[in-house]
């Protein structure tokens, strides 16, 4: 019995970084999509998406499942919760590239981006893109100084969203107003990106040593559920899995 339950927490392990890297692969290949102006490419990145959900609704039922069958405690408790609300940050990550890659749709067959904007948006991919791999390692190999060094990589990002907002605020911008609004657009869809990149990582540091450490800042647009909203699906699925054990065990023939 113990060995399937160790058995089920690496799987959930692999499971989680199997999102972190194909929203990572995502982003890579929105990136391409909007640098190129491939259709085909954003519409990939589109289709995705019905995998990312999968894995998603999979990856929580199966920590609640834990949580309810198992009672985990001490470092097992914090790889179930941990990953629990991982989900909601890996989730987020996929559809980030799905809006880079709905802006590039939509644009066809025009550029979304004006010349002088290509570097920055291939560059903040680059480094996105990076992060997202980064993430995906720490998510194996629970290293809590390497999951350390994503902030430094954020920055990055980060520095290169506020060269875009000069350029488009403080220059004479030649585009138009829709194409002020893409890059704003964009340069925040990598920005976010990356932060949830970031908080993988310190949520890989807290499974790893018991201490959560800031690396980022908080967005409450986009934060991870309050311990409330986690209750209530602990409670949801607890029952529903009480439910299907007490059908299970029900004599043959006897209806429900």
């Amino acid at each position: 019995m113990r060995l399937v339950y160790s058995e089920e927490l690496t799987d959930l392990a692999t499971s989680m970084a199997r999102m972190c890297s194909l929203a990572t692969d995502d982003m890579e290949l929105a990136t391409h999509a909007l640098l190129q102006v491939d259709l085909v490419a954003a519409e990939k990145v589109l289709q995705s998406s019905t995998e990312m959900s999968r894995l998603a609704t999979e990856n929580e039922e199966r920590g609640f499942a834990l949580l309810a069958l198992q009672a985990p405690v001490a470092r097992d408790l914090r790889q179930v919760v941990t990953s629990i609300q991982l989900v909601q940050d890996l989730t987020r990550m996929g559809t980030l590239a799905g809006h880079v890659a709905k802006i590039v749709r939509r644009r066809h067959p025009e550029s979304v981006l004006p010349e002088p904007v290509n570097g920055y948006f291939a560059e903040m991919g680059r480094v996105a893109v990076s992060l997202g791999r980064s993430a995906t390692e720490v998510l194996l190999n629970r290293d809590a100084e390497q999951a350390a060094t994503l902030a430094q990589q954020d920055d990055a990002v980060d520095d290169l969203r506020r060269h875009l907002f000069t350029l488009l605020t403080v220059r004479e911008w030649k585009w138009g107003v829709a194409s002020a609004v893409d890059v704003t657009l964009l340069g925040r869809y990598y920005e976010r990106f990356a932060d949830h990149a970031v908080e993988v990582a310190q949520r890989v540091i807290f499974l790893a040593t018991g201490e959560y450490s800031t690396l980022a800042e908080d967005d409450p647009e986009h934060s991870s559920p309050s311990n409330e909203e986690l209750v209530r699906r602990f409670n949801e699925t607890d029952r529903s899995l009480k439910g299907r054990l007490h059908g299970d065990t029900r004599p043959s023939g006897e209806s429900g």
